[in-house]
């Protein structure tokens, strides 16, 4: 346990530091959301090419990989469905509920990743990354197309959007990298190794400067539900699911990692596009950022 909390304070001291800083408008109120635009398009995807090009991972990983991905997402679309059929929220209401139950926040993911579990388990974390993304934002989609009352919501757009992804692009370019063992020549790596050193503390103080702390109050029914089955339930089935297909391993914590992390804050942009409700949504962000402090350490102790 103290192994783990040391590597998971200083996950949670930058993105309170980023949220300080935002309060604090510095180095200005613009700054930030230009730094998370850097941090998404060349910081992250950079370090996603030259460590993923650097690992040298067994043919199965990735097989297995997308095979516990995809049942963890498959059996959290199920607990949400029965979980709507009682409940029965309005549609914005429930889709922000799902969102915030079965998306993760990337940024955290990586960083938390290379932490606790060193270059191969930061490697096997952006290979889940890229193949949870597309899958979390198709599943997102089709059931905003059924929930939500707008109209269905078109896959075109959407598509598009995941295959110009900037993780997915770097997380792929690095595993052709890493397939056919190109290596990196030491211009190349001497430019790509500060800019992937710089990406997980600028990525981390990026998600504290986008909380909304003020969308806390008046906590609500949902938001604790959401909460619950994001940040307890996800680890123990994510566990069970392992346990179930037979898979051990490096590739079994990283799911478990995976399954405790807060939602992503690019829900939120969903939610305002697609007739979601925003503003709950703005509460599931923050409230699980701030709630996953203490509930990612606690899950970790007991599941790994």
């Amino acid at each position: 346990m103290p192994v783990m909390v040391q590597a998971l304070v200083p996950v949670f001291a930058l993105i309170v530091l980023g949220h300080l800083f935002r309060r604090w408008a510095f180095p200005s109120v613009e700054f930030w959301p230009q730094a998370e635009r850097f941090t998404y398009y060349v910081l992250f995807p950079a370090m996603l090419v030259f460590k993923l090009g650097q690992a040298r991972l067994p043919a199965s990983a990735y097989g297995e990989t997308a095979l516990l991905i995809g049942s963890m997402l498959l059996a959290m679309t199920v607990v949400l469905a029965v979980t709507q059929f009682f409940w029965r929220w309005s549609g914005p209401v429930f889709s922000s509920v799902y969102q915030g139950a079965i998306r993760f926040n990337s940024y955290v993911a990586l960083a938390a990743g290379g932490m606790l579990l060193g270059d191969d388990g930061l490697s096997l974390t952006a290979i889940a990354v890229a193949v949870m993304v597309p899958l979390i934002n198709l599943l997102c989609i089709l059931m905003f197309s059924l929930m939500t009352t707008d109209g269905p919501a078109r896959l075109g757009p959407v598509l598009r959007a995941i295959a110009s992804n900037p993780l997915i692009i770097g997380s792929v370019l690095g595993v052709i990298w890493s397939y056919f063992e190109i290596g990196f020549h030491p211009l190349l790596a001497g430019t790509l190794e500060p800019l992937s050193n710089l990406a997980l503390p600028m990525g981390l103080m990026t998600v504290g400067a986008g909380l909304q702390l003020k969308a806390l109050r008046g906590g609500s029914v949902p938001f604790v539900v959401s909460s619950v089955l994001k940040l307890l339930l996800f680890p123990l089935m994510a566990t069970g699911l392992a346990v179930l297909l037979g898979l051990d391993g490096t590739l079994v914590q990283v799911a478990i990692l995976l399954a405790t992390l807060p939602t992503a804050t690019s829900a939120y942009i969903l939610a305002r596009q697609l007739g979601g409700d925003a503003p709950l949504m703005a509460g599931i962000i923050s409230g699980q950022t701030l709630l996953a402090m203490v509930s990612i350490p606690l899950m970790l102790s007991i599941l790994w």
